[in-house]
């Protein structure tokens, strides 16, 4: 599993989520899929932090997890 991922049981019942927040990988996904860029994320969750690395991971775990 990537860095940028974690999961837990005691957040959000054990949904992968942003290492160190609340916001689940799910969300990432929904709001690429509506058009986000690196650029959009950034604005709106600046304490992402966020890099074009990290996306590319979220995007491979979750195409990993579709292949499932």
């Amino acid at each position: 599993m990537p860095a940028i991922i974690q999961t837990n049981p005691e957040i959000l019942g054990g949904q992968p989520v942003i290492t160190g927040t609340r916001i689940p990988v799910a969300r990432i996904m929904a709001l690429y899929a509506q058009g986000y860029k690196l650029t959009d994320f950034k604005r709106d969750y600046p304490y992402l932090k966020l890099s074009k690395k990290d996306l590319f991971d979220i995007f491979s775990y979750f195409a990993r997890l579709a292949q499932n």
